[in-house]
């Protein structure tokens, strides 16, 4: 994760919207982050705690939230800029927001939540939370990347049990818990087991033998349907030889029948001959003629109404254009007159402006009468502020110096003394604990030892016992599963007859199938029992074992744990004896003596602030009044400026006359005047415009109709000759095609005589008469066709129905015969494979049963955290033994406990909690940075980040030069680092850093060093 930008508003002493802009000072590699105590530098890591997991170190998000939010403030806003994701590739942005309920001030609303992924200069909102983006959780997030105040040693005081958490939950070492998967692959394997068992009891009847039956019985069947075949094949011709005479004879009595009814039908068809050829003859040489002559009749009947509306529309026309002329003239005469109109409404505009001009100059008159005192006011308050800031000054002088150093001293061992009471009352809870624990082990461990069977002293040889008993019962249970598969022959064997598998004649003591079977189903039942005996054992052998080991690490423990109490003892002695030098005997005295330096310290501190406020102000007012002194300047400057303007717009007036009677009216009434003219001449215009296209239009139109009216005089004339042709040229054709009557012809041609379909009737009519016959005469001529005998031809056909009954009853036999054999076959098929498999099967699960053994109770996690934590030790004492001049490293034992090698005292380990509070320092330094670069290993990064919170109070300045240079020697591995210090030894080093100010109305301030 690398910070890019951080917006905070409304929390704890941040009152005003502040931009923390880390793109610059993460470029530097490390920086800085400084201001006196209580300015609100650690806020800043609390405002990205609190906008990437929605809770600060300090305060929660449930029932605290008031006090987050600044006293004056109504709103909390945060919002956070980062990098993360594979190598920090991706922009992400978080935002958290709470608001005040208005109706009362103690309350504060649910808080907004929310995250964001910049895609170019889009935001798309996402549902992940910092725990998917970061690969982390907030207490992994605070031991890694930002380590907040008081927190540094947090990662060194976690207790194993925590510590190894840790590393499962943030190394993803679950991964390695392989409990649950071997367990269901047993359960698995054990109900493959039962399957299979199931699956080969019922394919028990099955064998060689039965296969070999059935065969025979086959060729048998095989040879009947042959005999069957031959039979049925020659009545199957005689019936086809039969059928097909059959299906000629009808044929021949069909085609009998449709000829009588050809032959009754030929008269009407003579008839519907005759019509059809008159139809023809006058559709084809009459009524083309006479429709034209139609068409022409009603074309100069058209043209006879076109010709009348015409003459009407002629004198429509010219009165209209008449209208429209004198109109025109009209419009004409009053456009003329739009200069000189234009020219009044200028003068008009001006005297408008000279109004406007007129009401400034009295509103700056009246400005500058009441500048004047409130320039001398100002003057007397800045002498007022100067007096007060010489007398603050005065008795910051009278104050003395207070002594930081002995201050902050008496603060750090304040806080040991009431940790160590704490630590000692908690030891002594956490060792009432173990001893109840251990006698609880006790117990459990001898209810296990009374459980085994009597003839055996511990779980081991228990297991040795029943794993024989369980050998010689399954050699038992093999022999009897012989004897089983030869009962299956018994049947076979008959006094005098050679054996089928030794070939002896005499058979004195044959297998008893059902007796045999008892046998074995008992020798199963037994070696069952014994196997949940064996597995009952294992388990409870394991939980021997892990008692034991579990009571062992207590007993440990308690050692230790009285050690640490005894060293916590002896701290509090040398804290309490040191204390007494300087003359304090109990931890009120020392309260005491912090209350009062503290006193002095904030009555400094209070006077500062007060004597910056008094400058501050000074500052504005001082701005104040030059501001006022420019606008008295600029009010004179603007009178006169504004009454040569009045003069000269009047000047510019061409009508002096007509514009004098408008000073004295209204603004608005001058404009309304301005309107209605400019209205006017533009209705004008507008109506100029429309007049003469409505007078072109018209005149077109006229024209277009004195056009028509001639074409269609001319159309007419055309028509009456074609007409009277026509007629003419019809009664010739009447007379040359026979038909005297003219109304007869015209009722044929309105006929609804379909003549191709009348057509195409005759023509079918002859061809079928024509087919039938020849039909007819030619099966007459085919033998036996006319002799068919119906009754012969039924017995034949029921013959063949018995005899394909009886061949299909053989094929049936046969079809089950042969799918008999396939599914014996095929199952003497299976029945081998499950004896391979479940000889598999049992071997798998016997080793699924030791790999489940192995990984029961998370062991084999816990392996690979101590790991991690050994690889981790290693990385951190590169940099410890280099911290403390390689007289100390640091070691983790395999209950996940860290110590330190002495290296001044000959190599001997001590408890890490031994540690001055210094050396303690450089040890949680160490193991963070370690953390932190297996994190950036894990995520897959170029680049990390690293934030650390105070941590150096504790440090001489030989050790804080140290830590110092190894904080530097980071940039070259790629590392950003962050410190929140207010050590000025610190502030002198470190070139790129943000300053962070407490001002009294602003609230906290930053400001940077570049």
């Amino acid at each position: 994760m690398i910070p890019l930008k951080l917006e905070i508003e409304g929390l704890y002493s941040y009152k005003e919207k502040q931009l923390i802009d880390f793109t610059q000072l993460t470029a530097a590699g490390l920086f800085g982050i400084f201001g006196a105590v209580g300015s609100g530098k650690s806020s800043i890591l609390e405002a990205i705690l609190l906008a990437l997991y929605g809770s600060t170190e300090r305060l929660s998000d449930r029932g605290e939230k008031n006090s987050m939010l600044n006293l004056q403030s109504e709103a909390l806003l945060i919002s956070f800029e980062f990098l993360s994701g594979k190598n920090n590739s991706q922009t992400f942005i978080a935002r958290y927001s709470a608001k005040r309920n208005p109706k009362n001030f103690e309350d504060v609303k649910p808080a907004e939540h929310t995250f964001y992924k910049k895609a170019g200069s889009q935001l798309e909102p996402i549902s992940e939370r910092a725990e998917e983006i970061l690969g982390m959780k907030k207490e992994h997030f605070k031991q890694t990347v930002i380590i907040p105040q008081g927190k540094f040693r947090e990662f060194i005081d976690l207790t194993p049990g925590p510590r190894a958490e840790m590393m499962k939950e943030l190394f993803g070492l679950e991964r390695f818990d392989l409990a649950a998967k071997t367990g269901s692959l047993l359960k698995a394997s054990r109900e493959e087991k039962i399957r299979l068992e199931t699956q080969l009891q019922a394919l028990e009847e099955i064998s060689v033998d039965l296969l070999k039956e059935k065969e025979v019985f086959l060729a048998e069947t095989q040879k009947a349907a042959l005999e069957q075949k031959s039979g049925l094949e020659e009545v199957e011709t005689h019936y086809k030889n039969q059928e097909v005479l059959k299906d000629k004879h009808r044929e021949w009595q069909n085609f009998q029948s449709e000829w009588h009814k050809l032959e009754a039908k030929r008269p009407e068809i003579e008839n519907k001959k005759s019509e059809w050829k008159d139809f023809l003859k006058a559709k084809t040489y009459l009524k083309p003629v006479w429709e034209q002559l139609q068409d022409q009749i009603k074309d100069a009947e058209k043209f006879e109404v076109s010709i009348k509306n015409c003459q009407n529309f002629k004198l429509t026309y010219a009165e209209e254009i008449e209208k429209h002329e004198n109109e025109l003239q009209e419009l004409k005469e009053k456009a003329e007159q739009k200069s000189v109109r234009e020219a009044k409404i200028r003068d008009l505009q001006k005297v408008i402006e000279i109004k406007g001009l007129q009401m400034e100059l009295q509103y700056l008159e009246k400005s500058k009468e009441t500048l004047e005192p409130a320039v001398s006011n100002r003057r007397n308050v800045l002498q007022q502020i100067t007096q007060k800031i010489q007398a603050l000054e005065q008795t910051l002088e009278n104050l003395g110096t207070t002594d930081s150093s002995l201050l902050a001293e008496w603060k750090s061992k304040a806080k040991e003394w009431r940790q160590e009471v704490v630590q000692v009352q908690k030891k002594q809870v956490e060792k009432t604990a173990f001893l109840a624990e251990m006698s609880n082990l006790e117990v459990k461990t001898r209810a296990l030892l009374e459980a085994l069977p009597k003839s055996y002293s511990d779980f081991e040889n228990a297991l040795i016992g029943h794993k024989k008993q369980l050998q010689v019962l399954e050699e038992e249970k093999e022999k009897l599963s012989q004897k089983s598969g030869l009962s299956a022959h018994v049947h076979l064997l008959e006094e005098g007859k050679a054996c089928p598998l030794c070939g002896s004649f005499s058979h004195p003591a044959p297998l008893q199938a059902e007796k045999e079977n008892k046998i074995l189903i008992k020798a199963q039942l037994e070696i069952k029992n014994l196997r949940d005996q064996i597995e009952q054992l294992q388990n409870q052998g394991q939980k021997f074992r892990e008692y034991n080991i579990h009571l062992h690490n207590l007993r440990n423990q308690k050692d230790k744990l009285a050690e640490e109490m005894e060293l916590s003892e002896n701290h509090l002695d040398q804290l309490k004896r040191h204390l007494a030098l300087q003359g304090i005997s109990s931890q009120e005295e020392l309260s005491d003596k912090i209350s009062q330096a503290d006193a002095a310290y904030h009555k400094k501190e209070e006077t500062l602030s007060q004597l910056k406020i008094l400058r501050a102000k000074w500052e504005s007012e001082r701005i104040l009044l030059e501001e006022e002194e420019n606008k008295f300047r600029a009010a004179e400057q603007e009178l006169i400026s504004i009454r040569s303007k009045v003069l000269s717009k009047k000047e510019e007036i061409k009508d002096q006359v007509f514009s004098q009677g408008f000073y004295t009216k209204a603004k608005e009434e001058i404009q309304l005047t301005i309107h209605k003219v400019e209205q006017d001449i533009q209705e004008t215009a507008f109506k100029l415009e429309g007049k003469l296209k409505v007078l072109q239009e018209t005149r077109t139109k006229e024209a277009t109709n004195l056009a028509n009216l001639k074409t269609y005089q001319q159309n007419l004339e055309s028509c009456l000759a074609k007409t009277k042709e026509l007629e003419l040229n019809f009664n010739k054709l009447k007379i040359e095609h026979g038909f005297p009557d003219e109304h007869a012809l015209i009722a044929l041609f309105n006929h609804s005589l379909d003549a191709d379909k009348v057509d195409a009737e005759i023509r079918q009519f002859e061809d079928r008469s024509l087919l039938v016959k020849s039909k007819i005469k030619d099966l007459e001529a085919l033998k036996g066709v006319t002799e068919f005998k119906e009754q012969e031809f039924i017995k034949i056909q029921e013959t063949l129905k018995e005899q394909k009954i009886q061949f299909a009853e053989i094929q049936k036999t046969q079809a089950l015969l042969e799918q008999e054999i396939k599914s014996v076959q095929t199952k003497i098929n299976e029945k081998q494979i499950l004896l391979k498999a479940f000889g598999q099967v049992e071997n798998r699960e016997s080793n699924l049963k030791e790999l489940d053994r192995l990984f029961k109770g998370s062991g084999f996690v816990k392996y690979v955290s101590s790991i991690y934590l050994k690889e981790l030790c290693n990385t951190a004492n590169t940099r410890f033994m280099k911290l403390t001049k390689n007289s100390l490293s640091l070691e983790i034992d395999d209950n996940n406990t860290f110590w330190v090698i002495d290296y001044l005292n000959g190599g001997k380990k001590r408890l890490l909690k031994t540690l001055s509070g210094g050396q303690t320092f450089q040890a949680s330094l160490c193991l963070a940075l370690a953390l932190a670069e297996k994190v950036k290993t894990l995520n897959q990064a170029d680049q990390s980040f690293f934030f650390l919170d105070e941590g150096f109070g504790a440090l001489d300045k030989n050790s804080l030069r140290v830590v110092f240079e190894t904080l530097k020697s980071l940039r070259h591995e790629n590392r950003i680092v962050g410190i929140i210090s207010h050590v000025e030894e610190l502030q002198q080093e470190i070139v790129v850093y943000a300053q962070v100010e407490l001002d009294q109305e602003k609230g906290s301030q930053v400001s940077y060093s570049f």
